[in-house]
């Protein structure tokens, strides 16, 4: 009778143990398309990060932590220079979800969208390797100057501002409308595009992405989910109704636009102070006063609050954002040139003479624009 009991304890742990190992085995042997990103070791990982020193990070979230890292990625002696993202334990990307972010990312391929170069998943952890982007964040130029990463920490033009949300903008766009199943990023902001050695900006920060059905044409997407995003940013429509849209990325976006233009943290502003009133021109960054041409301004500023709208159904798609920027940036450079000339003739020097630098330029004034529209919105 007792042997019967431990033979059937012996047989059970035999068995326990059997199955955990069948459980690891698969939690280690899963797809993945090993020709767009690699599989790091954790001790690669480690050796890249010093032991994730804590000298060596570069951001840190309420579930994840961002060190600069080096690490060899094709066989190359001296490595690369990568950002590595370590999520912590009580982070919500669960083993699964986890996976599913690894065959999304390696599936995105957009010169405005950040690269997954690898991961690593082992022993409970859960690590990206993305490319490292030399100039932080758009929040960083926009909010926090001296933590600029560039050696210049001078604020962005407005062409460069510009060209900045075009990118942004073109990186939503395929998401929504340019892969087999639209992506719905549901957390755009501005620490959310990063920008190269060349202030070329890449979207990141996809943990909260949710993928959609296969896109079809004129068909809005909706997805029921918990409500999940940055406040501030998050669309009210979504966070009331819990269904997400492709058109909530839009309004996120609206916020991103308004920032860019004045440099204040517009989110953080609505959450602790609730509705305030806005007055032009001085909503504008101080930097660009007078820099922005007023055709362009009134372009920008009708996306802005049409991005913003109350509901989805009233917002455009992300298309039309994207062309109506360009367009933006179309009337900038036309106002800049035929400015650029009249100053030339009329400048005591020869028609030999450069053009003037557009920062150099008399300012443009705003006598004739009324932005009441955003202010009653915002």
């Amino acid at each position: 009778m007792v042997m019967g009991r431990t033979a059937q304890s012996i047989s059970r742990f035999f068995s326990l143990r059997k199955k955990k190992q069948k459980e690891k085995k698969k939690q280690n042997d899963w797809a993945f398309p090993e020709e767009l990103c690699r599989r790091f070791t954790l001790a690669e990982i480690t050796a890249a990060t010093q032991c994730f020193d804590q000298t060596l990070c570069i951001d840190k979230g309420g579930y994840s932590t961002v060190y600069k890292g080096r690490i060899k990625v094709h066989g190359d002696e001296d490595g690369k220079d990568v950002a590595i993202k370590r999520f912590s334990e009580d982070s919500i990307e669960g083993m699964c979800a986890f996976r599913e972010k690894v065959l999304l990312l390696c599936q995105l391929r957009h010169p405005n969208i950040i690269s997954l170069i690898g991961f690593c998943q082992t022993n409970g952890e859960r690590i990206f390797v993305y490319d490292y982007m030399p100039n932080g964040s758009l929040s960083d130029y926009l909010f926090d100057p001296s933590n600029i990463k560039n050696k210049h920490p001078f604020p962005l033009t407005w062409k460069q501002r510009l060209k900045i949300c075009i990118g942004a903008a073109r990186a939503i766009h395929y998401l929504h409308a340019g892969i087999k199943h639209a992506v719905i990023h549901r957390d755009v902001k501005c620490s959310n595009v990063l920008l190269d050695q060349n202030l070329v900006p890449k979207l990141s920060g996809f943990e909260l992405s949710k993928m959609g059905p296969p896109v079809l044409s004129n068909v809005l997407i909706k997805l029921n989910s918990r409500v999940s995003g940055t406040v501030g940013y998050l669309d009210p429509e979504y966070a009331m109704s819990e269904q997400l849209t492709e058109k909530s990325d839009v309004f996120s976006f609206g916020v991103v636009l308004l920032e860019v233009l004045c440099a204040k943290s517009v989110s953080r502003e609505r959450f602790e102070r609730g509705k305030r009133v806005w007055t032009f021109p001085a909503m504008i960054d101080p930097f660009l006063m007078g820099k922005v041409a007023p055709d362009c301004l009134k372009k920008f500023m009708n996306i802005t609050v049409r991005c913003q709208r109350r509901t989805g159904a009233e917002r455009p798609t992300m298309g039309e954002v994207q062309v109506e920027l360009e367009c933006a940036l179309e009337l900038q450079e036309s106002a800049d040139a035929v400015k650029q000339l009249k100053e030339l003739g009329t400048s005591a020097s020869t028609s030999l003479a450069p053009p003037p630098p557009a920062h150099d330029m008399e300012d443009y004034t705003y006598e004739n624009i009324s932005l009441s529209e955003i202010k009653n919105h915002l």
